[in-house]
């Protein structure tokens, strides 16, 4: 039984063998830049596995970076995946790009996604030339997406009191006048509105508003109606305008000659139709 056991390790021995030893030259001479040929013929096969990007696009809404990163790791390993998101909302833009490790696999992923039915939509994949990938085009991918919060946005937007509205306002305004100051010294005849032409619309707008809402005070003196007052009122000269239209409805002569001539044509007709019933 151990001749038997010794068969099995002397054959694995043998190939390990055959396999290590090193390749030979014909001519012996040559022998070591016969070898410096299969070591640089080596690392041209390991330099030519190079990673491969492809682009995805009209993506289902629903679809982010852990989704996507399981979905394509069916294909083969993806080292890096950048989703595009708005900068204001976070949400997706519905296309990405994904990396993989070899680019044959990155090839052959484009061509059986391109016009993929996925969730309602057809995909569109194409590979990417390694010319056409941007260095930065996964800058910051590694790190977890979190919303924007622009607290820049949220103290601009926050309510102010009175004082302090007054003087942002006069900020604006010293701001405004200092670019057209500037736009003057350059020789540059340009006039524009403005934070100027807003306000003085808004002051507008308040007194006309003030105007319209204007009530009757009942503490104001009411006009009393004396004799004196309703002579002044007939002595004022009426507009013409003013004038009262008055329609007068027809007199019974009138009415009563329409009815005669109604009459008139009945019977003509009814002449009309006997005699020629009577043909």
């Amino acid at each position: 039984m151990a001749a038997v056991a010794e068969v099995p390790s002397a054959a694995k021995a043998k190939a390990k063998a055959k396999q290590a030893a090193p390749l030979l030259s014909l001519d012996p001479e040559r022998q070591r830049e016969f070898q410096a040929e299969v070591q640089r013929v080596k690392k041209g096969k390991a330099d030519k596995q190079t990673p491969g990007v492809i682009y995805v696009g009209h993506l289902p809404r629903g679809l982010y970076e852990p989704q996507l990163r399981e979905y394509f790791s069916q294909f083969g390993t993806v080292t890096r995946l950048r989703l595009s998101r708005s900068k204001k909302t976070g949400g997706s833009k519905g296309y990405a790009f994904v990396e993989f490790e070899y680019d044959e696999v990155a090839k052959i992923v484009a061509d059986t996604m391109n016009n993929y039915l996925f969730g309602e939509r057809i995909l569109k994949c194409h590979f990417m030339p390694p010319e056409k990938v941007h260095p930065a085009l996964f800058k910051g991918s590694e790190k977890k997406f979190t919303r924007p919060t622009y607290p820049a946005v949220k103290r601009y937007n926050r309510k102010r009191t009175a004082k302090e509205s007054a003087k942002m306002t006069l900020r604006l305004l010293k701001k405004e006048r200092q670019l057209r100051k500037r736009l003057a010294e350059k020789g540059i005849d340009y006039d524009f509105p403005g934070f100027a032409a807003d306000i003085s619309l808004a002051k507008k707008k308040k007194t006309s508003a003030s105007d319209l809402n204007v009530s009757v005070n009942s503490e104001d003196p009411t006009p009393v109606c004396t004799p004196t007052f309703f002579e002044r009122r007939k002595s004022q000269p009426e507009d013409s305008e003013d004038t009262e239209i008055i329609l007068k409805s027809p007199s019974s002569t009138v009415k009563t000659g329409v009815q005669k001539m109604k009459a008139r044509k009945l019977q003509k007709k009814a002449v009309g139709k006997k005699r020629k019933c009577k043909t």
